[in-house]
């Protein structure tokens, strides 16, 4: 019942796009232009939609690409919207693609599904499309659309950067924790693994200034003992970034013992959570 209602409500918001009087908001073919900034943390990929704002494509490394509308006005568009991919003015005859309903705010933005249907559609020349039912205060519908002009060289340059991303970006390195079974300070498989991901991203961020390496254990055993190990833990971390390349001097190494637990000490997998060694990044 409830998928039914989906549908019906669909098909009615297809008819009304199709059929309602709207102010649509698109570049000319001479208007079309895409620009593309790019660097090995993130690539950039937009289009001014004259007297509305700009739409944006943004892949980040380490994560899928996202699509952004940002109007020039902060009212612009203060209900839901439905994303569609309509045929652009040269190809009569084209079907208008319904894709789905999108909550707005002050920008309206997209999920990783939605942003790859409209690079798909773009690189097939026709228009993602944006419509409101009411622009503004008015009762005036709303539609804002990309134009596919020109997109195709732009889309070539655009997949060269995505594909010099780094593996992660700062958000997923800035703050990690590696874990340790009982009694232990070896490195395992996956944790030089993570280290290594932490050394190739810092020797490509120039603005990483500080790495601070912190060591824990859990309760068990005696207080001295564990803080001896908490610090072999630290310098076994520290020792292997080291040896990937990462400058000595960038890293503060500390150690704690048992003192700063990240949960209580009073299960088997609450005290592998505190058998941890810690890694932060700061920049500058």
């Amino acid at each position: 019942m409830i998928a039914s209602i989906k549908l019906i409500t669909f098909v009615l918001l297809a008819t009304l796009i199709s059929t309602a009087q709207a102010i649509t908001f698109r570049a000319s073919i001479e208007e079309s232009k895409w620009v593309l900034e790019s660097s090995k943390f993130e690539c950039k990929l937009s289009q001014s939609i004259p007297a509305f704002g700009i739409g944006e494509f943004l892949h980040e490394a380490g994560v899928e690409p996202l699509f952004t509308l940002k109007p020039t006005q902060r009212l612009a568009i203060k209900r839901k919207a439905m994303l569609v991919i309509e045929a652009s003015p040269w190809q009569p005859g084209m079907p208008t693609n319904v894709i789905g309903p999108l909550e707005t705010g002050r920008t309206l933005k997209t999920n990783a599904a939605y942003a790859g249907e409209m690079l798909v559609s773009l690189y097939k020349g026709m228009s993602p499309t944006f419509t409101v039912d009411r622009w503004m205060n008015s009762s005036d519908q709303l539609r804002v659309a990309l134009s596919a002009a020109n997109f195709k060289a732009a889309y070539s340059d655009y997949i060269s950067c995505v594909a010099g991303l780094l593996p992660a970006n700062y958000r997923q390195v800035a703050r990690t924790a590696v874990l340790f079974p009982p009694a232990a300070w070896t490195l395992s498989d996956a944790t030089r693994e993570r280290l290594e991901l932490i050394a190739f991203y810092v020797q490509e961020d120039k603005s990483v200034t500080s790495i601070f390496i912190d060591g824990h254990s859990d309760s068990g055993g005696r207080r001295l003992l564990n803080r001896d190990l908490s610090k072999q833990r630290a310098e076994e971390v520290t020792r292997y970034l080291v040896l990937l390349g990462i400058e000595e001097s960038m890293i503060t190494t500390r150690y704690h013992g048992e003192r700063y637990p990240v949960v209580p000490n009073t299960s088997k997998s609450n005290r592998a959570r505190n058998r941890r060694v810690t890694i932060r990044l700061d920049k500058e």
